[in-house]
C-alpha cells in the first residue's frame, strides 16, 4: 500500500509504501474490543476499600440487655445497620488485570491501524522537528494537515518539543512508537504519524516479529 508522505506545510512531498500485514488487515471487531477492555481493565487501580464491623472503631459491647427492655435485640454498635457501622459486601482492594496473548495485542493495534489508512485518517509526515516548544506551531502543523480536531501524534522516540508544543491542544495527544496502544488509536480521529515512526511500528508490529516492547503491550 502506498500513501503520500507530507512535509509540516501540508504539501505531498513523495510516497511511503506501507507494509500490508500492518497496515493492510481486514477488521477484527472481536479482537479490537477485547485489547480495549483489557487496557482499561488494566489501568483501573482497584485501591478503592470500605471498612467492614471488624474494622471500624467501636465497642463490642453489647447495647442492651437480650429480654425484658420491649426493644429489638442488639449487639455492638458496630453492626452495618448502626450509623458508623461497617459495611456489609462492600468493596475490598483487588486486581483488575486480565491476560491476553502478545500476537493478539499486536493484531488488535495493526487492525485499527489499518482501519485508519483504509478510513483516510492517516498522515504520515516527513519529519515534526521543532526548534523550540511553540504551541502555535503545532496548531498550525495540524491544521496543515487537516487533523486539528483530534489527532495522535506519534513519533520514533519521545520528542520534548513535540510534547510541549501539543500538551495545550484539546484532543491531542503524542507518543513514542514503542508505546502505540489501542486505547489511545480509538481516542483519536486523525493519527498523525513520521516516516521514521512508520518503520518502527512495522519493524515491531508485523507478524514475523519477535514479542516486542511495544506498549508491553498496552500495559
Amino acid at each position: 500500500m502506498w500513501v503520500p508522505v507530507y512535509d509540516t506545510e501540508g504539501q505531498v512531498v513523495g510516497e511511503i509504501e506501507l507494509r500490508d500485514d500492518v497496515f493492510g488487515v481486514p477488521f477484527n471487531q472481536a479482537v479490537v474490543h477485547q485489547a480495549l477492555v483489557r487496557q482499561l481493565a488494566n489501568s483501573r487501580q482497584g485501591t478503592v476499600d470500605t471498612r467492614t464491623r471488624g474494622e471500624v472503631v467501636g465497642s463490642t459491647r453489647k447495647l442492651f440487655r437480650q429480654k425484658g427492655t420491649g426493644r429489638a435485640r442488639q449487639g455492638a454498635i458496630r453492626a452495618p445497620h448502626h450509623r458508623g457501622g461497617g459495611v456489609v459486601f462492600g468493596p475490598q482492594p483487588r486486581s483488575f488485570a486480565q491476560a491476553m496473548p502478545k500476537k493478539m495485542r499486536r493484531l488488535a493495534i495493526r487492525v485499527v491501524l489499518s482501519n485508519k489508512a483504509a478510513e483516510g485518517q492517516l498522515a504520515v509526515v516527513k519529519g515534526l522537528e521543532l526548534e523550540q516548544p511553540k504551541t502555535k506551531d503545532m496548531l498550525r502543523i495540524l491544521t496543515a494537515l487537516k487533523s486539528e480536531r483530534t489527532a495522535l501524534v506519534v513519533t520514533p522516540q519521545k520528542s520534548r518539543n513535540v510534547y510541549l508544543s501539543a500538551r495545550n491542544l484539546p484532543g491531542v495527544t503524542t507518543l513514542p512508537a514503542d508505546q502505540l496502544n489501542v486505547g489511545d488509536l480509538l481516542k483519536h480521529t486523525n493519527l498523525v504519524i513520521t516516516e521514521d515512526a512508520v518503520r518502527r511500528v512495522e519493524e515491531a508490529l508485523r507478524p514475523e516479529a519477535a514479542p516486542a516492547s511495544l506498549e508491553e503491550e498496552s500495559k
